[in-house]
């Protein structure tokens, strides 16, 4: 489904202001918009999930400039779905405490009607969680955009359950891992070195920019085996398949 919308439906549904927008365009931060009638603006879906990329990382503390470089290292043709995985990621260093929401207001933030069968495809995906009252949500405001995104993939329920089991798991082991290299190789040797307290206090605020640095070779590494394992089961179609 096709994503248009105008600088307020866009600052709407990113939960920002049009002030916000049109900054972060004149910093080239975001594309500038398609031109139509009446030279009105139209921005895409692109626009939506980089907003919504941009706004992540300066929740986790990064300036404009970090921002820059790091929206520059990304892929030339990463798609919206990638930019919404990213966010995702990132936003998984601090998560943010759910939030409640009713019906309304996520359904503005989704930017559609939500059937039920779709509240329970968000549910599975963690982007959401139902409450005792069935117009009322508590909302993860990093996951749901993404799980907005695949809402209209046609993947079943029980694999997105599964997946999210298995992405859950090697992602707890991957976070296990990082912190013990780290613990063991970088902050063990730097306390015992006997650092001055504002040296400590400088390693710590090193530490927590790092981490959407990490989460960026996370999703990009990630991306890259997914592609190189779809193009082996490709290949091996190709050669299993009979000759024409």
């Amino acid at each position: 489904m096709e994503v248009r919308l105008t600088v307020d439906e866009l600052a709407a549904r990113a939960g920002v202001t049009v002030r916000t927008v049109r900054f972060y365009g004149t910093k080239g931060l975001l594309p500038p918009p398609v031109l139509g009638a009446r030279r009105v603006g139209w921005y895409g879906a692109e626009h939506l999930d980089r907003l919504g990329l941009i706004e992540e990382l300066q929740r986790q503390g990064l300036t404009l400039a970090a921002v820059e470089r790091y929206l520059a290292r990304l892929p030339r043709d990463s798609t919206p779905l990638d930019l919404a995985i990213h966010r995702a990621l990132v936003a998984s260093w601090t998560p943010e405490v759910p939030k409640e929401a009713g019906r309304e207001e996520v359904e503005r933030r989704a930017g559609r009607r939500l059937s039920e069968e779709q509240v329970d495809r968000l549910a599975a995906m963690g982007a959401l969680e139902r409450t005792a009252d069935p117009e009322v949500f508590r909302v993860d405001p990093g996951l749901l955009p993404l799980g907005v995104r695949i809402l209209d993939v046609p993947i079943p329920l029980e694999t997105l359950l599964a997946a999210r089991a298995v992405v859950v798991e090697h992602s707890r082991a991957t976070a296990r891992e990082l912190h013990r290299l780290f613990r063991e190789t970088v902050w063990k040797p730097y306390r015992e070195s006997e650092p001055a307290p504002d040296d400590v206090e400088r390693m710590k605020a090193l530490t927590d920019h790092i981490q959407p640095m990490v989460a960026q070779a996370l999703v990009s590494a990630f991306q890259r085996s997914l592609r190189e394992e779809l193009g082996e089961a490709a290949a091996e179609e190709r050669r299993a398949a009979p000759p024409g």
